[in-house]
């Protein structure tokens, strides 16, 4: 008799453990959930190196002066847990070598897998009707901090010369990150070229709910092309010269 009390009494023990671990690993999961972001907007300063960016050409260091071959600009990406927002950072301000970077503003949709750039080719805007790029990221172990986000580093070989390093923060657990560049576990805070001719990262973060008809392309008048169609104008008109083949590399090969 005592020793089936005794039996009793340890099973109602295992019991009340084993509820109290269930409902521990419930409330951490529902953290967790709740810790995940949907919704905000995300800073960027992207640095550029102009004497990488113009290498092609010889008397770069001529024309080009020190003290302005690191060109900074400001992005804003507003995002929600379908639709995001890449666009320049507006500014009153009198930006000196202002030909010098691109400035695209990108749609992405990542439902329906949508995408559609704005971007201006020596002052002119084409609009660019495509799907969401692939890439084959490769996710590594590395990691560190930004913006206070653990973010981890991944890789994407962009052509056989070009390495493309990209951090994500699965916290931000849209697939976005800057200009067009989706498809990580999280939004990319950090992406830089190998080389570190071209450097984002993240400035700030701010969690806010974001209207989604703000996220949505604005109508211009300009008629959507395809991405393939525009380069292989610009290949045609251009393509035979030095600066022609850096233009086409530049606004279609990675950005």
């Amino acid at each position: 008799m005592i020793c089936n009390l005794e039996i009793k009494m340890f099973m109602l023990k295992i019991y009340r453990v084993f509820t109290l671990c269930v409902m521990c690993l419930i409330f951490i999961n529902t953290n967790m959930l709740d810790a995940q972001i949907t919704s905000g907007k995300i800073t960027y300063e992207r640095r550029t190196n102009l004497y990488k960016k113009f290498k092609w050409n010889p008397d770069v260091k001529d024309w080009l002066k020190e003290e302005d071959k690191n060109k900074i600009d400001l992005f804003e990406l507003y995002f929600n847990d379908s639709l995001s927002l890449f666009k320049p950072q507006e500014s009153d301000l009198v930006e000196r070598m202002s030909w010098a970077t691109t400035k695209n503003v990108v749609y992405q949709n990542t439902q329906t897998k949508k995408r559609l750039t704005e971007k201006k080719i020596w002052g002119e805007l084409f609009l660019l009707d495509d799907t969401t790029r692939k890439f084959s990221w490769k996710i590594t172990d590395n990691k560190r901090s930004i913006c206070g986000y653990v973010c981890r580093k991944a890789i994407w070989h962009a052509s056989d010369s070009v390495r493309i390093y990209a951090w994500f923060c699965s916290e931000i657990n849209s697939s976005i990150g800057p200009e067009s560049f989706v498809g990580l576990p999280g939004a990319i805070l950090g992406l830089a070229t190998e080389d570190g001719g071209v450097i984002y990262f993240a400035k700030s973060v701010d969690v806010s709910k974001q209207d989604p008809l703000t996220l949505l392309p604005r109508k211009l008048k300009q008629k959507p092309m395809k991405a393939p169609d525009l380069k292989a104008q610009l290949i045609k008109d251009y393509g035979k010269e030095k600066w022609g083949k850096a233009m086409i590399y530049n606004n279609f090969e990675i950005w």
